[in-house]
């Protein structure tokens, strides 16, 4: 069923996509059990490509616009996006956002952490929690007669609170039969009272991307890659939610 653009998702269907989520908030604890020094982000795109598909599943991401990879592998200044290599390991110290979707009975899940490999400093630490906690400050405003501003303006609020700013290239984003569905969720303060309002069946995807400096970005050479303008630390974490008559259910639980 739908509203204008907006797929409106039976229970029949939100049951498929909490499949689909479990399935990649499964592969995303392994692969944070994995994330140790000298483990490189080819061999965590393996992995999660390997357990996909071991529980029925095909990696949302591969081959998607062109994208080369399973998984999404962004370390310390890389926002979101980072193409794993072989050449790329991680060390004591890093922040890595570990993005990662599926495709599971012709539905999606897609969701993202940021990992602390090894002994992180007490400023990462910090900015990783905050970016934690604004997720679920956008996640809680998923109730039927929000508008979906109303989850940008609570995680705006929360980073800008903790003295942190919020991406505006990337945005989240309605997703269903297809990895991208409207409407966009950006995290940050856009659009009130003209967007579209929560209905019960809407399920989007939230994943605030918070900078330790500035919010502005840019994209490396291999046209994937987003960074931090400044250079300094980023973190993400995401989740994919329903809107439900009793408020938001988090479909990408393990």
């Amino acid at each position: 069923m739908a509203r204008g653009e907006i797929q409106l998702k039976t229970r029949d269907q939100i049951a498929r996509m909490r499949e689909a989520g479990r399935i990649v908030q499964e592969v995303l604890l392994s692969l944070q059990r994995a994330a140790e020094p000298g483990v490189t982000t080819w061999e965590l795109d393996a992995l999660a490509a390997d357990l996909a598909e071991r529980k029925g599943a095909r990696p949302a991401f591969k081959g998607y616009l062109g994208f080369p990879a399973s998984l999404c592998a962004s370390i310390n200044h890389e926002v979101v996006h980072g193409i794993p290599s072989r050449q790329r390991a991680l060390a004591a110290g890093d922040l890595v956002k570990l993005d990662f979707g599926v495709v599971f009975k012709g539905y999606y899940g897609d969701a993202a952490v940021t990992v602390a490999v090894g002994g992180v400093s007490a400023e990462a630490q910090r900015l990783l929690e905050a970016t934690r906690r604004c997720l679920h400050e956008g996640l809680a405003r998923m109730r039927p007669g929000n508008r979906v501003s109303d989850i940008g303006a609570a995680v705006q609020s929360c980073a800008e609170s903790k003295g942190y700013s919020v991406v505006r290239e990337f945005v989240g984003h309605g997703i269903g039969t297809a990895l991208h569905e409207p409407p966009q969720v950006p995290n940050f303060r856009s659009g009130a009272g003209s967007d579209p309002r929560l209905e019960p069946g809407m399920v989007l995807a939230v994943e605030p991307m918070v900078n330790q400096g500035g919010w502005q970005t840019r994209t490396l050479p291999d046209k994937w890659t987003a960074v931090t303008a400044d250079g300094k630390l980023s973190a993400h974490f995401e989740h994919t939610a329903a809107v439900t008559e009793e408020g938001p259910e988090i479909l990408t639980l393990a």
